[in-house]
């Protein structure tokens, strides 16, 4: 096995056992996304948006894409809390793999991800929603690569900022206008022509309307292709940012 494989699973081990023993952090993680299916979504049935199946094709995508968004910005938190308590000292003397230290965390976060949105789409399935089994895994797909580009930037926002007092101003600041401006609660085609405008500026607009083009099984759709291209930029570019940082920081 070559050695960077073997030392990102190495990490990944380590915390994903580390988030296992925090059940209270699994149980409320999923709390704000199920609150807004439960609570928010029944709001919409009854908009223009294709019917009640329709409405939570829309509903869910979007709420998966904001799971994705907060869970993994956020990530960079327990990053600041372990340089604090001296582990990023203590694996600094260790021969593993910069970039290993990196991906491990993020694929942590990935699964954890995944486990989160399948137990999301399971309940919306019993509120109405209907999609079919290959759109629901394209958008896992979509789900995943933004939290290792999400996730990513997060953990090296976290090796240059002192403490999370700083940090969650920078990623609130940042998080909200994309939350907004991405369509994630509503098609962003409902408003006014300006804002529909402003919100192609916002990468995570082109996500979330391939997730939902997916959920609605329009496979030849060119928004789920142009999905694609900018979830696979935005992780190479995040991936490499973050890989430099670590390097930089000597994590």
């Amino acid at each position: 096995m070559p050695p960077l494989i073997a030392d990102t699973a190495l990490i990944f081990g380590r915390y994903a056992r580390q988030t296992l023993r925090s059940k209270p952090a699994l149980i409320f993680g999923m709390v704000q996304p199920l609150l807004f299916l439960v609570l928010f979504g029944p709001l919409l049935t009854d908009l223009p948006l294709g019917g009640r199946a329709g409405s939570w094709q829309t509903i869910v995508p979007g709420i998966l894409v904001q799971l994705g968004l907060f869970s993994a910005s956020f990530t960079g938190i327990g990053l600041i809390l372990e340089r604090r308590t001296g582990v990023i000292e203590r694996m600094r003397v260790t021969p593993v793999s910069r970039l290993a230290l990196l991906m491990g965390r993020v694929l942590k976060d990935v699964a954890l991800l995944l486990v989160q949105s399948l137990l999301l789409v399971c309940v919306a399935v019993v509120l109405g929603l209907r999609a079919p089994v290959l759109g629901v895994a394209i958008g896992f797909v979509f789900v995943g690569v933004l939290t290792v580009s999400l996730a990513s930037l997060s953990y090296a926002l976290a090796m240059r900022v002192a403490s999370p007092q700083g940090f969650a101003p920078v990623i609130n600041s940042v998080t909200m206008p994309a939350m907004l401006l991405s369509g994630i609660l509503l098609p962003m085609s409902l408003g006014p022509r300006w804002l529909d405008v402003a919100s192609h500026f916002v990468p995570f607009r082109y996500l979330v309307d391939g997730v939902r083009a997916a959920f609605a099984g329009e496979y030849g759709d060119g928004k789920i292709a142009l999905a694609a291209l900018v979830a696979a930029a935005l992780a190479v570019v995040a991936v490499t940012l973050g890989a430099r940082l670590f390097r930089q920081a000597g994590a």
